[in-house]
């Protein structure tokens, strides 16, 4: 399922994912079929965001603009959202058939449950797919997004400063979910075995959480592609190497590259390079995985108290934070669910550390 604030086609779109590190952009070419185009990744100054929002809109734009520049990349750009100021919330209503008297109670639900003025806001909704205990009881439940008018506009105005055409703001969840819905490792839907009665009624899929672990953690819970639960936590992959920089005085650029070497997978001792630095990236690397183990346990708890939530099946984790070694097991061991680190097979031909940067880019450049 895909959710946009204001969209328009176009055959080639570039997905665009800002975080506090990088800036990352792919190519997405639609003509018939679905093919991956060009991609980058910039680096960016230190303070150019902050827990996704926009600090520098200057030195953003300038960046983004010499990325385009030196990659070719299409003008026709969908960019991600994923800060505390998007609300995304699944509502139940009644069944109504009038697409426009349906907007309008969602409009009116929405203004009762979500913690945000509407006059101050962007609004849209998507109905989710047909459930037959809902149809049957009269109701259908859709998925409302909300974010703050300012910083949809701020956004905006930073993409058009670096000579592009934003044809959507999406918010990045969904382009996760996009992403990892042709990820080979998925479970197939319930009722897919060949030897299934064809006249059973399939039982519903599992549910899947996907965690994204960037400069914030980005989670989702998605069934069958559409998005069940959304929380961005304001702790993540950067919150860990900034803690290693302060410790041993070191770059952050320095202390990413330290945590990557280092891991949580092999011995300590076996860890090539300055012990002291080898000891203290591992010390940091696991207090972070545990706290990012809680804040994954802490979705799952509020999630599962909502009415009609799915069970957890398994939890898919990719980003930036997927390719330090050992993390998918040491979050394993912490939560009792079965982990594994998730890749779209369109990105197969990269390298790990930029397939995994730029899976949520790929997925933003999906049609929703």
């Amino acid at each position: 399922m895909g959710l946009s604030l204001g969209a328009r086609k176009a055959k080639t779109i570039v997905g665009l994912d800002i975080e506090a590190a990088t800036v990352a952009a792919t190519e997405v070419v639609t003509n018939g079929d679905v093919r991956l185009g060009r991609s980058g990744i910039a680096q960016l100054g230190s303070g150019v965001t902050r827990e996704g929002e926009i600090s520098d809109p200057e030195a953003l734009s300038a960046t983004i603009k010499e990325l385009f520049t030196e990659q070719k990349l299409s003008r026709n750009v969908r960019v991600g959202i994923a800060n505390q100021r998007v609300i995304v919330r699944t509502l139940r209503m009644p069944r109504i058939e009038d697409e426009s008297e349906l907007d309008s109670a969602i409009r009116f639900q929405a203004q009762e449950e979500l913690a945000m003025p509407l006059e101050q806001s962007v609004l849209d909704w998507q109905a989710l797919r047909p459930d037959p205990e809902l149809q049957a009881a009269g109701k259908r439940d859709v998925v409302v997004v909300a974010a703050r008018r300012e910083m949809v506009t701020s956004l905006v105005r930073v993409v058009r400063e670096a000579g592009l055409r934003p044809v959507g703001i999406d918010v990045s969840a969904f382009g996760l979910i996009r992403a990892m819905a042709t990820d080979p490792g998925a479970p197939p839907p319930a009722g897919a075995s060949p030897d299934a009665d064809p006249a059973a009624v399939p039982s519903p899929a599992p549910a899947q959480l996907f965690c994204c672990l960037g400069d914030i953690t980005n989670l989702a819970v998605a069934r069958e592609g559409d998005c069940l639960f959304t929380r961005v936590s304001p702790f993540g992959i950067e919150g860990i190497a900034q803690r290693l920089a302060e410790r041993r005085e070191l770059t952050l650029e320095h202390s990413r590259q330290w945590l990557a070497h280092v891991g949580v997978e092999d011995p300590v001792e076996s860890v090539d390079g300055d012990p002291e630095i080898v000891a203290a990236a591992r010390e940091v690397l696991e207090e972070g995985v545990a706290k990012l183990a809680d804040e994954m346990r802490l979705s799952l708890d509020y999630y599962g108290t909502q009415e009609n939530a799915q069970a957890i099946e398994e939890i898919v984790v990719c980003g930036a934070g997927s390719v330090i070694p050992g993390i998918g097991a040491e979050l394993e061991r912490h939560l009792g669910h079965r982990v594994r680190i998730g890749r779209p097979p369109a990105l197969a031909g990269l390298e790990g550390d930029a397939a995994a940067r730029l899976t949520v880019p790929y997925g933003l450049a999906l049609e929703a």
